[in-house]
């Protein structure tokens, strides 16, 4: 029989191998997307096969993306430009739809109308993306194309409107448990001091509970900007810079979704470039992560502090 001590470091050992997996599992996927990205700055792949690389500025800030064309061109501006506006929109529409709607279901929806309704929200989430998509194109697109008069049905504001639906679920969620999770002393000592309901819920329970709730903005945000159907379905596939809300864009999960086929496995700059978007796909929801864990330990102990 093994002692209780023995017993205590063998459980120990085991939670902490499972809680590593995760970070082993990020290293892996990094170092796999800078293996197969690097070629496409240096010029040499993983055989020592020299072929024509670019500048790492060339390809952040370059104005053309032209894999394919006689005179190919490695500029990814347009597909970042595309990834952050239709992020930047679909925030615009999604915030404010999500946290209004955790206040309700947290604070003034009745018993049984929250019953109803955080059900639908939970259900919205759980909708695969593909469908939505089919959504944004049979239509959101029609829909468009007679109320604006415009070309295109498939552009920046479908997809923006789209990924607000995907990301409302997720901001309601994490927002709703961040109200929850003010103590209802607060709520009581605002309203016994006169404030009414709504200034209790405005200037007590809100900015208590700015830590879950700039989470759930950013976790949203990071939904929207790495979701790659509903783009590659609704926001046009031309890989250019934006000028308009109705202009079709091509953000960089749906470049990378509609490429990879036609290129060769390990063969071509073509096929390393599209992992070096990946790695920036990577790093740009590596540092929205980042910052929501700075800001929820930034607001969490001014929280505390004004409790």
């Amino acid at each position: 029989m093994l002692s209780r001590s023995t017993k205590e470091k063998v459980i120990r050992t085991g939670f902490l191998l499972a809680a590593s997996a995760s970070i082993i599992a990020l290293g892996l996927i990094m170092y796999f997307l800078i293996s197969e990205a690097l070629p496409t700055f240096t010029g040499f792949d993983a055989m020592g096969e020299k072929f024509q690389g670019i500048g790492i500025l060339d390809f952040i800030f370059g104005s053309q993306w032209k894999p394919v064309s006689e005179n190919p061109q490695w500029g990814i501006l347009p597909l970042i430009m595309g990834s952050v506006w239709v992020t930047l929109i679909s925030s615009i529409i999604a915030i404010p739809l999500g946290i209004m709607t955790a206040v309700y279901l947290a604070e003034i929806a009745p018993r049984k109308v929250r019953e109803i309704i955080k059900p639908m929200v939970e259900l919205l989430a759980s909708l695969p993306s593909v469908v939505i998509g089919f959504f944004g194109m049979a239509v959101v697109a029609p829909i468009m194309l007679s109320l604006f008069d415009i070309r295109f049905g498939v552009n920046m504001l479908n997809a923006s409107i789209m990924l607000a639906f995907m990301a409302v679920p997720t901001i309601t969620s994490i927002a709703e448990d961040a109200i929850h999770s003010v103590p209802d002393d607060v709520r009581e000592g605002s309203l016994a001091l006169g404030a009414t309901r709504f200034e209790t819920i405005w200037r007590v329970v809100l900015p208590s509970s700015l830590s879950g709730l700039s989470t759930a903005v950013i976790l949203g945000m990071s939904r929207s900007i790495g979701e790659t159907m509903v783009v590659l379905m609704v926001a046009g596939g031309a890989a250019r810079i934006p000028t308009s809300i109705f202009d079709p864009v091509r953000p960089m999960p749906a470049s990378i979704a509609a490429e990879m086929g036609e290129t060769s496995f390990g063969l071509e700059m073509h096929y390393f470039s599209l992992f070096a978007i990946a790695m920036v796909l990577f790093l740009i929801t590596f540092l929205f992560n980042l910052l929501a864990d700075h800001i929820a330990h930034k607001y969490k102990q001014v929280g505390s502090a004004s409790l």
